[in-house]
């Protein structure tokens, strides 16, 4: 099946998705603060664990836990997984929230900035869709 063929996923089912991915890692953060301690380090290592988490699946599987749990999968403009590079651009925020004090403040302006635009979008592709390349997350 070609690529244009694919139907985006519905915004609910992404955002279901997205929390399922949110409690795996934040499982896996509190047991690497548990670890190490929830300071400085824990923040930066952890950072690149959610970041690691979310680029691995999308590179390795099409899909995190989270996405294939809900039947969906992340796709390029020409229907393969995306590189590395491409998960990592596509992922680049989710570090934003990491940034002390105004980084939660700022991670929920990009969060509805990402709805509104995947709302609007023809293919359901938000700014980070379009900053990778144009991935696009699918059913099936």
């Amino acid at each position: 099946m070609s690529a244009a063929a694919l139907l985006p996923a519905t915004l609910p089912a992404r955002l279901g998705a997205r929390v399922l991915d949110v409690i795996v890692v934040l499982g896996l953060n509190l047991a690497l603060g548990q670890a190490i301690g929830f300071g400085f380090d824990w923040l930066v290592l952890g950072a690149a664990l959610i970041l690691g988490y979310f680029v691995a699946g999308d590179t390795l599987f099409g899909a995190t836990f989270g996405k294939r749990a809900l039947g969906l999968r992340v796709i390029t403009a020409e229907g393969e997984r995306p590189s590395a590079a491409q998960a990592l651009r596509r992922e680049l925020f989710v570090v934003v929230g990491a940034v002390p004090f105004v980084g939660p403040i700022l991670a929920l302006g990009i969060w509805v900035w990402m709805f509104v635009a995947i709302r609007s979008s023809p293919l359901a592709q938000g700014p980070h869709d379009t900053f990778a390349g144009g991935t696009r997350v699918v059913r099936g």
